[in-house]
This record gives structure tokens, C-alpha cells and sequence, in this order.
């Protein structure tokens, strides 16, 4: 199956879930999050504001922000596909991108390689820890350097999502940038020999 047709099916599966089913989705893997001790080991902290039905974020977020850990959200560049991570607290002030998206307004933002965690969204995700975005690149372009290294330690990438958003195997391109692993709502899935 083509990963157009995948992104579609699994949205569908995603969407299909009810507001009462996804707030509960979202308390449970925050508590999964810290009996896995998720957000101790890490002091900055990307995450993403949930667009479309993806996982909500914002109970791991309010978690970050009260253990005082320094929590980022993605910045989307002029030109090009290679985010940054602008700071965000509780006053922080937001400015909608291009997709409407609010990202914090932040003078220096930072590469994800100055993250320790960088929680992201996914429309799927493999046995492999492969993940199946939105289509766009944005992850893919900012995660390239992780190429270049056989054994990256920063940033862990861990996705979120619904446990209906699992699946045996994903088509994947060269480019594609395995998860170390991913949050549900029912366990927290390990990928790699170097997911500690």
C-alpha cells in the first residue's frame, strides 16, 4: 500500500475517535510518560501543538512546563523545511504560520540538535519505528543531520499517537528517520538499542 492511500486510512482511523476517548488517550500517556521517567531525563523539550486531530500534547507540555524543564515548539522557516524550536512558558507570545499554526514568537530559537526530547506527531507509525507524517517534510529536512551519524544521542525522537495508528510495516524512503519510540495511550514502544 502507498503511503497517500496509508495516510488516509489512518487518518480515518484517528478521526473516527471521540473527544471523550481522546482526552482519556492523552491522560493515560501522560502518565505513562512519567512512570516511564519520559520528560526527567531530558531539560529542552520540542514538542508540537496538536493541528487535525493528531494526539493532544498539551497535558505532556503542562507537565514539562511545571517540572520547569524548557519546552520548544517548531518554528517553520521563510524559505526551505528545516524548523527551529522556539521557546514557549505560559505567557509566551504566539503568531500563527502560514498553516495557521501558533509557534512562539522567539528572538534565538533553537536546532533540534541543541534538544534533548523532541516529541513528534504522526499520522502512523511500524514495528520498526517508522513514521508516517503528514507529508510535508518538515521533520524529515530538520532531522537530516541524524543521517550523517551512525548513533545520534540528541535529540531522542519519540512520537505520540493513538494506538489504532499502528501497523506491521510502512513504506519508507532513504530519507525516512526512524523513532526511538513512540508514546500511545497503552504503552511506550522502543525501537532502538539506544532508547535508554
Amino acid at each position: 500500500m502507498n503511503k497517500s492511500t496509508l495516510r488516509r486510512q489512518l487518518k480515518a482511523a484517528r478521526n473516527a475517535l471521540k473527544p471523550a476517548a481522546r482526552h482519556q488517550a492523552a491522560r493515560a500517556a501522560l502518565r505513562l510518560a512519567l512512570r516511564h521517567g519520559l520528560l526527567l531525563r531530558a531539560r529542552r523539550i520540542g514538542l508540537y501543538l496538536p493541528q487535525g486531530g493528531e494526539f493532544d500534547a498539551h497535558p505532556l507540555l503542562n507537565q514539562a512546563l511545571c517540572m520547569q524543564r524548557e519546552c520548544y515548539l517548531p518554528v517553520l522557516p521563510r524559505r526551505g523545511r528545516v524548523m527551529r524550536f522556539g521557546r514557549v512558558g505560559r505567557n509566551t507570545r504566539m503568531n500563527p504560520n502560514r498553516y495557521g499554526i501558533p509557534e512562539p514568537v522567539d528572538a534565538k530559537p533553537l536546532r533540534a540538535r541543541q534538544l534533548d526530547l523532541l516529541l513528534v506527531p504522526l499520522v502512523g507509525f511500524d514495528r520498526q519505528g517508522y513514521r508516517l507524517g503528514m507529508g510535508g517534510g518538515y521533520y524529515d529536512a530538520t532531522l537530516a543531520f541524524r543521517r550523517h551519524r551512525r548513533n545520534w544521542r540528541k535529540p531522542r525522537l519519540v512520537g505520540i499517537a493513538y494506538e489504532c495508528q499502528l501497523v506491521d510495516a510502512l513504506p519508507h524512503d532513504p530519507w525516512d528517520m526512524p523513532l526511538d519510540a513512540v508514546l500511545t495511550e497503552r504503552q511506550l514502544h522502543r525501537f532502538t538499542s539506544n532508547t535508554q
